[in-house]
């Protein structure tokens, strides 16, 4: 990403050729022929599941493989959609990114439609799988059987051979990648993924960006504001990325959060409870899981790496905190089942054995975004600031600096360009007790942005995300500025 001034310059890339601008124009004159959704299949986000709530229809929008070449190759993106039911009020499409980066739209829209019935009234809910996830050329990397295994293995080496080992994985699993996705690998960044909104935008009929991005879509959105701020519209971001993060400051700030979010959990599950494990047990547990899996289901065995997933991926939300308990009691006493299946959210394994594309899709858009190549002398350099910062977690994702050690293709920017001047008012909406996005993040967003851009929301709380986390405030303050215009007051609290 540029500087503004050279914006002009960055947009017309490409299009120099009349080829290519034809081409581009033909692209953004598409009509899309929207009809009723196909159920997902198994290795697909919500498969199995109904979609719940509105009749959704959906339809394929071709896209510039290369941004920068619009003549050239074409990628299918899935979209989905439902109505607004005022169609006299109508403002326009109201585009959702949920996070990832992997996480498909097509899935996720469905899923969590009914938390916007005010929304829906004067807005098209729209959104789609990001090139790169689900049906739009998802990436995937390996088949099911060697992903149970890579999921599986140690994580966390503690010797030379045990580092050797893993770094042999991480080269198998990205020659699998270029083997199986090579095709797409340097084109699913952050930045083409922006510009594909903007080519949303325009088929749609839209004059500006309607938005609702949440975790990795704030980033998202924030490439998107950079690129175009003059069609930027009524825009939410929520459980924020911090734009001026390297990969190491967002992993260490990552084990801050999850680290203080499970002190947050221990404090409600108090020690004396039957159920609960104190923070000692925990690292006890951890520890016992790298010398010896527990028997889960299935057949399969619960591991440390597993278990840090399950553990991980129920601190996301307060709601889940019962099924931590749950999990965390069982395998002190043996029995695996519970955070194995948690583990199984967090890496988008199905209930029959199938994986979507979440996870090979996170780490193909994050390798395409930065160019840091971490070894793993750097890792071991970083490993005690980030036991320091955690002991539960901090190991774990220190060792996940290696995910773009052998990736086939090249990062693009060591932190993303974000600064959106002229760009209208963004809500940038902050949770205190938020584990992935840490809450610090929501301020250095809106200092990115620049002044008069980004506008503060902070809500007292848990979990990734408040516009979920069950705070009528959030839902209020925010459902009025996509309904109204009605700007909060920066700076605004919500409990």
């Amino acid at each position: 990403m540029v500087a503004v001034l050279l914006l002009v310059g960055v947009a017309g890339a490409g299009c120099g050729d009349g080829a290519g601008r034809a081409r581009s124009d033909a692209l953004a004159r598409q009509r899309l022929h929207w009809s009723r959704c196909p159920a997902p299949g198994e290795g697909e986000e919500g498969a199995g599941t109904p979609a719940p709530g509105p009749p959704w229809e959906c339809a394929t929008l071709r896209a510039p493989l290369d941004h920068a070449d619009p003549g050239g190759g074409t990628i299918d993106l899935a979209l989905i959609r439902a109505r607004a039911t005022d169609r006299t009020r109508r403002i326009g499409s109201l585009v959702f990114n949920f996070g990832g980066p992997g996480g498909s739209g097509v899935a996720a829209l469905p899923a969590l439609a009914t938390d916007f019935p005010q929304l829906r009234t004067r807005y098209d809910l729209v959104s789609l799988d990001p090139r790169g996830v689900g049906r739009s050329g998802g990436v995937r990397c390996l088949d099911d059987r060697d992903l149970d295994a890579y999921h599986a293995a140690d994580a966390t080496p503690d010797d030379a051979a045990e580092t050797r080992a893993l770094e042999a994985r991480e080269r198998a699993y990205a020659a699998g990648c270029a083997r199986r996705s090579g095709a797409v690998l340097a084109h699913v960044g952050t930045r083409d993924a922006a510009r594909d909104l903007d080519l949303v935008r325009r088929v749609l009929g839209d004059r500006a960006l309607h938005y609702f991005g949440v975790s990795y879509g704030t980033e998202l959105g924030a490439t998107y504001a950079h690129l175009y701020p003059r069609r930027v519209g009524r825009t939410v971001f929520d459980a924020v990325v911090d734009p001026g993060q390297d990969p190491v400051g967002a992993a260490l700030g990552q084990a801050r959060g999850f680290q203080r979010a499970l002190e947050n959990y221990l404090r409600a599950c108090p020690a004396e409870a039957a159920d609960c494990l104190t923070e000692r047990e925990i690292v006890a547990l951890l520890r016992r899981l790298d010398r010896r899996a527990l028997p889960g289901s299935d057949g399969r065995s619960l591991t440390q790496s597993l278990a840090s997933d399950g553990i991980a991926q129920a601190l996301y939300a307060k709601d889940f905190w019962e099924y931590l308990t749950q999990g965390l009691r069982a395998a002190a006493d043996g029995d695996g089942t519970v955070l194995l299946a948690l583990s199984d959210l967090m890496n988008g394994r199905g209930q029959r054995g199938g994986y979507s594309t979440l996870q090979s899709a996170l780490t193909a858009v994050t390798c395409a975004d930065h160019r840091q190549r971490y070894t793993a002398a750097d890792v071991r350099a970083r490993l005690p600031a980030f036991r320091a910062a955690s002991p539960v977690f901090g190991a774990y994702l220190a060792w996940g600096l290696l995910q773009c050690r052998h990736w086939p293709t090249a990062g693009a920017r060591d932190t993303p360009e974000v600064s959106a001047p002229g760009a209208a008012p963004i809500l940038v909406v902050g949770t205190t007790g938020d584990p992935a996005t840490p809450y610090e993040g929501t301020r250095g967003m809106v200092r990115a942005l620049g002044e008069g851009v980004g506008v503060e929301l902070t809500y007292r709380g848990e979990g990734h995300g408040a516009y979920h986390g069950g705070s009528a405030c959030v839902r209020r303050t925010v459902d009025a500025y996509l309904l109204t215009g009605a700007v909060p007051r920066g700076g605004t609290v919500c409990r």
